[in-house]
């Protein structure tokens, strides 16, 4: 049977398989009622110009289930792809970055320019430990992850309106100490460059938090123009199951004073 004519939970389950992930029947069903919703909105709103059910499947929910295993693995050292435990350079396992969450795993993630709700939506469902902020500055897409949040029963997820750089650090919620923190995970897909990314979200990054930058291509151009302030310190290439397109994340973090 030819990929676009597999019906879509087949789809969704042979790529989280493929990835390694292992999900509950809610989180398969809740990922695919969020397809379903974007599908909807589509019809009257222009959340994504990816219109077909199968593409919808792996260009948006497995190319955001891709980088999840890496986040993991780096994060909180949870096995990833093929099931073996990977760290990454510059965190817990070696010198650099090591992202202090708390003691039951919880996170603050801020999704910037989430458009959707790719990849804060899905992360939300796959990680209920994490706390997801999606902001984004059209109010018709912000609306809909709250929608989102409300349908699928997601305590996890918010959704902010606005622009990113007017975005204050108690949207991430979790509580004062919380609030001056700051947000431990700052991520976007295909927002902006690298350098306007991490500049109009600096304010924004934990102590010892990092910047994971989901990209096609490795943007070397981008990584050559990081300002001295930011620190490069890791690129992964991405498999998304069914997708024939090149993928990657860019870890970055601030530069120390001792770099």
């Amino acid at each position: 049977m030819p990929p676009s004519a597999e019906p879509l939970e087949t789809t969704l389950r042979r790529g989280l398989q493929a990835l390694g992930l292992a999900a509950t029947e809610a989180q398969v069903q809740g990922l695919l009622a969020y397809r379903a919703l974007i599908e909807r909105w589509n019809r009257v709103y222009n959340l994504t110009a990816v219109r077909e059910s199968q593409a919808m499947v792996v260009q948006h929910l497995l190319d955001s289930l891709a980088a999840l295993p890496h986040v993991h693995a780096a994060l909180g050292g949870v096995d990833a792809g093929a099931g073996e435990p990977q760290g990454l350079p510059g965190f817990a396992a070696g010198p650099g970055v090591a992202v202090s969450a708390a003691a039951d795993g919880a996170l603050q993630i801020l999704d910037v320019g989430s458009g959707a709700g790719l990849p804060g939506v899905v992360w939300a469902l796959m990680e209920p430990r994490w706390q997801v902020c999606c902001v984004d500055a059209v109010a018709k897409k912000a609306g809909f992850v709250r929608q989102v949040a409300a349908e699928l029963v997601l305590p996890n997820l918010r959704a902010e309106h606005a622009r990113v750089e007017d975005l204050p650090i108690s949207a991430g919620g979790g509580g004062e100490s919380r609030a001056r923190r700051g947000f431990d995970v700052v991520t976007s897909r295909a927002f902006a460059s690298l350098a306007d990314f991490t500049a109009l979200t600096a304010h924004l990054l934990a102590p010892r938090g990092v910047w994971v930058a989901m990209k096609g291509q490795v943007p070397r151009d981008e990584i050559a123009a990081l300002p001295a302030c930011v620190e490069m310190f890791h690129v992964e290439h991405l498999h998304v199951p069914g997708l024939d397109a090149a993928r990657c994340l860019v870890w970055m973090k601030p530069r120390s004073e001792e770099s």
